[in-house]
C-alpha cells in the first residue's frame, strides 16, 4: 500500500481499478524514399492530416455536447494549430524535397516545435508543449495504424491516471465508466481541472510521479477532498473509506432532498445562498439545488479557449441567456479577471516572471481598453434582460475603482447615444481580494454598491501561499487569524455604510466555516451550485447566537489549527451525520 497527495482539485471518494494513460514518445522508423514515390508518401501524410483534423472536428461535437459549448472552444483552438502553415510547411518540405518518409517528418518537425517549448522554463510554454504533443499524436495515430482509443472503449468504472490528460483525451472518455482522475502534473487552473469540473467526478492533480507507482489494474482509493491517492489499498483502508464513501453518498442525497427549503437559522435569520458559475448552462442546476440567483459569474473561458477574442455579440449571446434563464433572479458579473496563468501569460511574447503579482484582473482590463469596452457594452446591452449587478475584480487601489467605473459610466453614454438601451442604476462593486483593499474597506465603502469577499485570492495573498504548490498547501488555510481578522473587518465596514457584502469564495460551499461566516455577520454566500444543500442544512440546524459565540470565541485564537479543530467540532455537533462530508481522517 501507498500513498501519494496532489493538489485536490474536485471533492469525492472513489475506490475502482486503475486505468493508466501511457504518455511516453513512441518510436518512429526513419528511412529516405526515393523521388518517384515522393508524391505518394506526400500524399499519406495529407490523408492521415485531413483525418486527424476529422477526429478533432468529431471530439468538438462530443465535447460540445457532453459538456457544453464552452468547453468544447478547446477543440478549436487544436483545429487552428493543426491547420498552421508554420507547422505543416517544414514537414511538406521534408517529404517532396529530402525524401524524409513522412512519419519521421511529422515526429521530428513536431519534437522541434515541443522541445523549443519546454526549454523555455515556463509553465505556459510547457502547456503549449503539451497541445503540441497531443496533435502530434493524432497524426501519427494515422500514419502508423495505431487507431485505438482505448479512452473510448472503457466499459467498467475506472480512475485515469496520467502524466496529464489532454483535451482531447479528456473529449474522447467514456465519461459513463470514469469515476476519478489523477495526473502528474497540473494545477486548479489548467485544462484537465476545468474538463474534470464539467465530468463532475473527483480530481487530483500536481502529483508529481504517480503514473510510475500505478500499474493498470491497480486497485486505486482516490479521495478529492484530501487530496490523496492509495494504491493497492489494504483491507483496513479499504474498509474505512468505503464507509466514507458510502457515508458522503447519502449525505448528499439527503441534503439533495433539502433543496427547496429556505436557507433560515432556527431563530428566524435568513441567508441568502447565490451560485458562482462559468457557463449559463450551469444556471439550471444551480435553481435545481436551490440557489437564488448568481453571486459570481466567471467571464473568462470563451478566452481561455480560443487563439481570438469573443467578439462583442458573442458576449452579449452568454450574459442575455443567462438573465432570461434566472428569470428575474439577480445575476452577478465579475468583468474579466484574465492574468496570472491564464490568458495573458499564453498570449504574451515573454510572459511575466511572477504574473500573479503582475498585469492581471482589473490592471489587465484597464490596460486593454479596447478588450474591456468590448465587455462591458455586451454586459449593459443584456442589462434590460433582468436584475444585473457588475463587479470589478481585484480593486486594490481607489483609483483602480474610479478608473474602472469611468469607463463603465462612459460606455453606457455611447450606448445610449446609439439608441441601445440600458438598465437604469445597475449596482457596481468591487471584489475584496487583496489585503490592502480589506484594510481599506471603510474607504471604499463610500464609493461601492456592494463587496463581494474573495477568499481564496485574499488568503493566498495574505499567508503568501501559492495554494497549487503542493509543497506549501498546508499553509494556505482561511482559519488563519489573520484571515479571519480581514474578512471582519471588511463586513463591519460595509455594514456601517450600508453595503451589501457577500463572500464568493471556496470557503462559502464549506460547511466547516458556515457558522463562522454567519457569526461574522454575513448574510450572503456565493458557492458552487452542488454546495449549496448542505451548506443550508447547517444554517437551518443553527441559531444566530451559537453562531456569533462561536464567531467572538474563535477571534481569540491564535492558532489556525486550534481555530480549525473548533470550527470542525462545532459543525459535527450540529450535524453528525455529515462527517463524511469532509473526508476519512
Amino acid at each position: 500500500m501507498k500513498t501519494i497527495t496532489g493538489i485536490a482539485v474536485a471533492p469525492g471518494i472513489e475506490i475502482a481499478q486503475a486505468f493508466v494513460l501511457e504518455q511516453f514518445r513512441q518510436r518512429v522508423p526513419h528511412h529516405l524514399v526515393v523521388p518517384e514515390e515522393r508524391p505518394g508518401e506526400l500524399q499519406r501524410f495529407e490523408e492521415a492530416l485531413a483525418a486527424a483534423q476529422a477526429d478533432l472536428a468529431a471530439d468538438h461535437e462530443r465535447a460540445e455536447t457532453d459538456l457544453g459549448p464552452e468547453a468544447a472552444k478547446i477543440f478549436e483552438f487544436h483545429l487552428g494549430l493543426l491547420q498552421d502553415p508554420t507547422l505543416l510547411t517544414p514537414i511538406r518540405a521534408k517529404i517532396s524535397e529530402d525524401g524524409t518518409n513522412a512519419d519521421f517528418a511529422v515526429a521530428s518537425s513536431f519534437s522541434r516545435i515541443i522541445d523549443q517549448f519546454n526549454a523555455m522554463g515556463s509553465q505556459v510554454f510547457r502547456d503549449k508543449a503539451r497541445d503540441v504533443l497531443d496533435l502530434e499524436r493524432r497524426v501519427l495515430d494515422h500514419l502508423m495504424g495505431r487507431s485505438e482509443e482505448r479512452l473510448s472503449r472503457l466499459n467498467k468504472p475506472v480512475v485515469v491516471i496520467a502524466h496529464e490528460l489532454t483535451p482531447t483525451q479528456a473529449a474522447s472518455m467514456a465519461i459513463e465508466h470514469v469515476v476519478g482522475l489523477a495526473t502528474d502534473a497540473g494545477g486548479r487552473t489548467d485544462h484537465t481541472s476545468i474538463v474534470a469540473a464539467a465530468l463532475g467526478v473527483p480530481v487530483v492533480v500536481g502529483c508529481h510521479a504517480i503514473t510510475e507507482h500505478v500499474n493498470d489494474g491497480d486497485q486505486i482509493i482516490l479521495d478529492g477532498q484530501a487530496g490523496q491517492i492509495i494504491i493497492q489499498p489494504d483491507e483496513q483502508a479499504l474498509e474505512k473509506f468505503q464507509v466514507a464513501k458510502e457515508r458522503l453518498e447519502r449525505f448528499r442525497t439527503e441534503t439533495a432532498q433539502e433543496a427547496e427549503a429556505e436557507a433560515i437559522t432556527r431563530d428566524g435569520t435568513r441567508i441568502t445562498l447565490l451560485g458562482n458559475i462559468e457557463f449559463p448552462r450551469e444556471i439550471n442546476q444551480l435553481l435545481e439545488y436551490g440557489g437564488e440567483g448568481v453571486g459570481l459569474y466567471r467571464t473568462e473561458f470563451l478566452y481561455l479557449t480560443s487563439t481570438e477574442d469573443p467578439t462583442e455579440d458573442e458576449l452579449y449571446e452568454q450574459y442575455s441567456s443567462a438573465l432570461k434563464m434566472l428569470d428575474g433572479r439577480p445575476l452577478t458579473i465579475r468583468t474579466l479577471d484574465l492574468g496570472a496563468d491564464k490568458h495573458t501569460q499564453q498570449q504574451a511574447l515573454e510572459p511575466e516572471r511572477n504574473p500573479f503579482l503582475g498585469l492581471r484582473s482589473i490592471r489587465h482590463s484597464l490596460r486593454h481598453l479596447p478588450m474591456f469596452r468590448r465587455q462591458l457594452r455586451a454586459i449593459l446591452r443584456a442589462s434590460v434582460e433582468g436584475p444585473l449587478r457588475i463587479m470589478f475584480p481585484l480593486i486594490t487601489t481607489m483609483t483602480e475603482f474610479k478608473q474602472a467605473r469611468m469607463v463603465l459610466n462612459d460606455v453606457a453614454d455611447d450606448l445610449r447615444e446609439e439608441g441601445v438601451a440600458v438598465r437604469p442604476d445597475i449596482p457596481v462593486g468591487m471584489m475584496i481580494e487583496v489585503p490592502s483593499a480589506a484594510l481599506m474597506a471603510s474607504t471604499f465603502a463610500r464609493e461601492v454598491d456592494f463587496f463581494s469577499i474573495g477568499t481564496n485570492d485574499l488568503i493566498q495573498y495574505t499567508v503568501a501561499v501559492d495554494r497549487s504548490n503542493e509543497r506549501v498547501a498546508n499553509l494556505y488555510s482561511a482559519a488563519n487569524p489573520a484571515v479571519i481578522r480581514l474578512v471582519k473587518n471588511v463586513i463591519r465596514a460595509a455594514k456601517r455604510r450600508g453595503v451589501d457584502t457577500s463572500l464568493c469564495g471556496e470557503i462559502a460551499g464549506d460547511m466547516t466555516y458556515t457558522m463562522l461566516l454567519i457569526g461574522l455577520g454575513l448574510r450572503s454566500l456565493s458557492l458552487v451550485p452542488a454546495q449549496i444543500p448542505r451548506v443550508k442544512q447547517v444554517i437551518r440546524r443553527v441559531t444566530l447566537d451559537e453562531c456569533e459565540k462561536l464567531a467572538r470565541r474563535v477571534g481569540a485564537f491564535e492558532s489556525q489549527r486550534r481555530i480549525l479543530r473548533v470550527l470542525r467540532e462545532e459543525t459535527k455537533r450540529v450535524l453528525p451525520e455529515a462527517d463524511g462530508g469532509w473526508n476519512a481522517d
